[in-house]
């Protein structure tokens, strides 16, 4: 019985020990949550380099596989969205390209599809390959690459790729997100 009383007791002295612990870290812990919480940090508004940089990017937004099959005849759009946060006085403009990819029999472009414009109206690149995509005082929008396929007869799937490029002018930069800037098209 005397060997039971003192396991009683120490059972007790133990919990107001456990109990005192315990508060004294959950005191401990609070009063360290609050010191650190109350910093008081002036951040800038933006960075000079920054503020004439915009992305441009597919939505969704990823790098995805498209499949459609070749005797689709309404348009093919992929939507993107332009990403600014100001009105300048000048337009910015976003490059796109065909990108054949390494496979055996790739799309062509003029023989399995067409860049168009909304209206169906095929857009021709510059004299480096490149599209433009420009949005009006480098404001905020959403806009749409758009694909006509030509139902081309060859059997096969035939893929292309359509990917937006770095634009870097002395009065701006149009750069791309690496999980969003090429949209894989393939026709079977």
């Amino acid at each position: 019985m005397l060997f039971k009383t003192r396991i009683g007791n120490n059972d007790k002295v133990n919990d107001k020990t456990m109990n005192a612990r315990t508060i004294l870290i959950t005191l401990l812990l609070l009063s360290s949550s609050l010191f650190f919480a109350c910093e008081d940090k002036s951040y800038p508004a933006g960075l000079p380099e920054y503020e004439h940089h915009y992305y441009i990017v597919y939505v969704p937004n990823n790098n995805s596989t498209v499949t459609v099959n070749r005797s689709q005849t309404e348009l093919i759009k992929f939507p993107v969205q332009f990403y600014s946060e100001f009105t300048r006085g000048y337009d910015a403009v976003a490059h796109y390209s065909v990108v054949p990819p390494d496979v055996p029999n790739p799309a062509v472009l003029g023989v399995d599809f067409q860049l168009t414009d909304s209206q169906g109206n095929t857009i021709e690149p510059d004299n480096n390959g490149k599209y433009a995509m420009t949005f009006p005082q480098a404001q905020k929008a959403k806009d749409t690459v758009y694909v006509k396929l030509l139902n081309n007869p060859e059997p096969g799937t035939r893929v292309v790729e359509i990917n937006f490029e770095d634009n870097i002018t002395p009065d701006y930069r149009v750069d791309i997100f690496s999980t969003a800037f090429r949209r894989t098209l393939q026709i079977e």
